[in-house]
């Protein structure tokens, strides 16, 4: 007891001490102010003196100096001379000396002061440095002086003062034995007191509102004390009169808050409402009686936010009241409470679903837009997930179908909440609000209640849905909230293939009549139809989903064929499937062009390269089995496709129609080189001369009967033709090439040298090149001419091996180009064509053609030398030699010298 009576007169003397302080800083200040006001009277005086004084008098304004330094000594520069230095100076004040003088001693020089005055041009003054921020003791130091000279400083100084003095007579008091009184009579005194100043307040709460209200919430404070300390710690009051008491007690500041519009007030009165079951808990765990008191507090809640919009008070509600009842559900709560627990959740719902139509409603109508988003949105997510703990604890064998229909009620009830402010002026927010929640449950209820399969087809369509209301609305958070629930309903499709591919779903379903393609459909229809809607206004947007629902699309199809057919089906169902993809995204790009459209077919339409050697890989050719049907639908929906692609006059129709003729010719050159494997004694030439015939044919087309291959498109092909025919020349130029390769036999006709399918069709590419090549003055460039002579140089030598090994009966092997008969021939062959070009570029005047024999001759003559040298031995090798001699002879006699140059070609040498 004496520690504490000691402890209070060290806080009375503290207290005691703090005027003492108060009247020496208002001394230091009042000094200041008269130093202030000195300073600015001399300000004043020189203002004056200078408007007084003449001007061509430099002397007089500098005789106030002496006055402001004689008025604060020994201080440094004054307050005039801060002002007059940098003044600039007048033009008068540049001299002191008159225009003649007699002569005489020296002037005296000019004292600094006054020379430092009459400088012709001041400097600029350097920029003031920041000021430096207070420290921690300078700021405590203005805040305790504050405190002091701001306010009602008397009444302040007067409740330390008797502070103090309560301090010093409770002291006094104890040491002479006054309060040893019973607990009751302590209790009471203070209860008393409290009232009184309660009712003091209120009585003052007009003339000195601030006081008063502060004064209330102690006085109601101090009462709450008294029967925490009568319950708690004396024990003189039973629970349950403790409790009605502190009710009491909140209700009163709850009504003097309103009644006072003192939202401070109200603030403390629901703390303290919210806080009495804890500290006036008895641990017996009566959850229903402590929610039905928190019933109470939340109707009192709902009370002042039909009078005041006061959203603090709301959103400490809110806080206590759920925060504290999951925290009650975390550590106490079990199955058998569920009944009674239940019905308070729901009313603590209806209470908050209230709370924000009411603090709209208090909103002027100009700002109704803004709304409590905490409560809006907040409350019914956390409503709905202790409803689902409620449920999940053991209440509920299976909790998802009833939940389902808690958040199917939910969203009904926003729903119509939307409708309703819809209808009224000025809650469109609101209105929007609800209309979120009630997607979002909807929405929310469909996974609980169905499989994964039907949640991605509700996903799917709801989420296409609300992009288009966005966009129709020009919102984005409807725009964002469709996208993402297209893409939860891609990963509810997943989840239920894995459920199926784990065994726990069953898969003997019927090809396309099954949930799995019908869901991955939805999905892509959604994709399309978002693409649909945004087409024209947002094109990255309409793309993205456009590429999103043909993927759906396209994988849907593509595992609906890989697992319901067989290997032999499986390319001619992807070709089918290929052409009406095409085929639908023509017409689609037929009355709405669009460039993915178009891209869309083309892709299709070259898509059958690989599916027709998938087909001959899987049935040898593209047209057995059901490749027959398939290559039809081909034909009829790419015909469909192109003339789709002409009507909407898009650049990309050429590009369809491009592919589209070197897809046909491709198939039959598969076809036909199946044919001659399945017919007994055809040799390899046929096949090899059939694989070129479709190829040569469209070729012939291109270069004879154009218009049949510009249909349907007509004119407009015109500018693919030249690239058609490089891209069909190049195909020929391979397989011309590999061809040289191949024995070439005509079975089951007799072998005859360039009458046999092989080697005609070779001679035919070089004479359709050679068409290609020939323009209208029938006179190829040089370039063109060495590179036909060359091709058809070294087809002549395949012809003369190919006889070697067809009349000879050399084998076709690496070896056969090393007998003597191969070398022999090859001899007289070359040496014919170069004495042939030797005299008929003589004959002609051709110098270029001469020039290629003599070249020819040249060789042959070092193949002699170098590799028919070997074969002397034997009648080939004598004969070769003897032919080379031969022709040589007859071109010395037929064309001994090379013609003369023409006039260009001396020119351009």
């Amino acid at each position: 007891m004496d520690d504490v009576v000691g402890l209070l007169v060290l806080v009375g003397l503290a207290v005691l001490a703090m005027p003492v302080l108060l009247i020496v800083a208002l001394v230091a200040v009042s000094g200041l102010k008269r130093r202030v006001a000195m300073l600015e009277d001399q300000v004043t005086q020189l203002r004056s003196a200078r408007a007084t004084e003449p001007a061509p008098a430099p002397a007089r304004a500098a005789a106030p100096a002496p006055t402001v330094q004689a008025a604060v000594p020994e201080e440094g520069p004054t307050l005039a001379d801060l002002m007059r230095e940098p003044a600039p100076p007048r033009p008068v004040s540049t001299t002191t000396t008159p225009p003649s003088r007699p002569a005489g001693p020296p002037p005296i020089p000019p004292s600094p002061r006054p020379e430092a005055y009459q400088q012709p041009a001041p400097s600029m003054p350097p920029r003031p440095a920041a000021p430096s921020r207070p420290d921690f003791a300078t700021k405590a130091v203005r805040a305790v002086q504050r405190w002091f000279t701001v306010g009602n400083v008397p009444v302040k100084i007067g409740v330390l003062v008797l502070f103090a003095g309560v301090a010093a007579l409770l002291k006094y008091g104890a040491d002479q034995g006054w309060f040893t009184l019973p607990p009751e009579l302590r209790l009471a005194g203070i209860a008393a007191a409290a009232l009184g100043a309660l009712a003091f307040a209120w009585r003052k709460r007009e003339s000195n509102r601030t006081f008063a209200l502060s004064l209330q919430g102690g006085a109601i404070g101090v009462l709450l004390l008294v029967v925490f300390a009568a319950f708690k710690i004396f024990g003189l009051m039973p629970a349950g009169a403790a409790f009605a008491l502190s009710i009491v007690l909140v209700a009163g500041a709850g009504m003097l808050a309103v009644l006072q519009d003192a939202r401070s007030l109200a603030v403390f009165a629901l703390l303290a409402g919210f806080l009495a079951p804890i500290w006036l808990s008895t641990g017996s765990g009566n959850h229903v009686a402590l929610f039905s008191y928190y019933a109470v507090l939340n109707a009192a809640i709902v009370g002042i936010a039909w009078y005041k919009s006061w959203r603090v008070l709301n959103l400490l509600g809110f806080v206590f009241t759920f925060g504290i009842g999951t925290a009650w559900g975390l550590f106490d709560y079990a199955p058998e409470k569920y009944a009674t627990t239940q019905p308070f959740l729901a009313l603590f719902f209806v209470f908050y679903l209230l709370i924000p139509l009411l603090f709209a409603r208090r909103q002027p109508a100009s700002r109704r837009d803004f709304i409590d988003g905490c409560l809006v949105f907040g409350m019914p997510l956390v409503v709905f997930s202790l409803q689902a703990g409620l449920m999940q604890a053991g209440t509920f064998e299976d909790s998802r179908l009833p939940l389902a229909f808690c958040a199917l009620g939910l969203g009904v009830l926003y729903a119509g909440l939307s409708w309703l402010l819809r209808r009224r002026e000025s809650y469109d927010t609101l209105a929007h609000s609800y209309a979120l929640l009630a997607v979002g449950f909807a929405t929310l209820a469909v996974p609980l209640a169905l499989s994964a399969q039907a949640t991605a087809c509700v996903f799917a369509l709801e989420g296409a849905a609300l992009a288009w209301l966005g966009l129709r609305q020009s919102r984005l958070l409807p725009q964002l909230t469709g996208a993402g629930l297209q893409l939860a309903a891609a990963v509810a499709f997943f989840i239920a293939s894995a459920d199926v591919a784990s065994g726990y779903a069953p898969t003997a379903m019927p090809m396309f009549a099954n949930a799995a393609f019908m869901s991955a459909l939805l999905i892509a229809v959604a994709g399309f139809a978002s693409a649909w809607a945004y087409r024209g206004r947002f094109g990255g947007v309409a793309l993205l989903y456009y590429l999103w629902g043909l993927a759906w699309w396209l994988g849907d199809g593509a595992v609906e064929i890989l697992t319901h057919l067989g290997h032999r089906d499986e390319p001619d169902a992807m070709l089918a499937f290929a052409a009406l993809t095409g085929w639908l995204a023509a017409e689609v790009h037929r009355r709405r062009p669009a460039t993915a459209l178009a891209w869309t077919t083309l892709a299709a339409l070259a898509s059958a390269v690989p599916l027709a050697l998938w087909q001959s890989g899987a049935h040898q050719q593209p047209f057995a089995g059901h490749g027959g049907w398939a290559w039809l639908a081909y034909a009829v929906l790419g015909v469909r496709s192109l003339m789709c692609l002409r009507d909407s006059e898009h650049r990309l129709a050429g590009a369809a129609q491009f592919v589209w003729w070197l897809v046909w010719p491709l198939v039959a050159s598969l076809l036909l080189a199946w044919l001659p494997e399945h017919v007994e004694g055809m040799g390899d030439g046929w096949q090899a001369g059939l694989i070129a015939l479709p190829w040569l044919v469209v070729v012939a087309f291109a270069l004879f009967r154009w218009h049949w291959l510009a249909a349907p498109l007509g004119g407009r092909f015109d500018a693919w033709r030249t690239p058609l025919l490089g891209t069909l020349f190049a195909a020929l130029g391979l397989w011309w090439m590999g061809s040289l390769f191949v024995a070439g036999g005509a079975a089951p006709l007799p072998w005859i040298p360039v009458l046999n399918p092989m080697e005609l069709a070779q001679l035919a590419t070089l004479v359709l090149l050679l068409r290609w090549w020939m323009p209208e003055a029938r006179v190829l460039p040089p370039t063109q001419i060495v590179l036909l002579s060359t091709l058809a140089f070294v087809w002549i030598t395949s012809v003369v091996l190919h006889a070697v090994h067809h009349w000879g009966g050399v084998p076709w092997s690496d070896s056969l180009i090393s007998g003597s008969l191969a070398q022999t021939s090859l001899t007289v062959t070359w040496s014919v064509l170069g004495v042939l070009g030797w005299v008929i570029g003589s004959r002609r005047g051709q110098r270029m053609l001469w020039l290629g024999g003599a070249v020819l001759m040249a060789v042959v003559l070092a193949k002699l030398v170098f590799v028919d040298r070997q074969h002397l031995g034997n009648l080939l090798g004598i004969g070769s030699f003897m032919a080379y001699g031969l022709l040589c002879t007859v071109v010395g006699y037929l064309a001994p010298a090379p013609p003369r140059r023409s006039g260009q070609e001396e020119a351009a040498a």
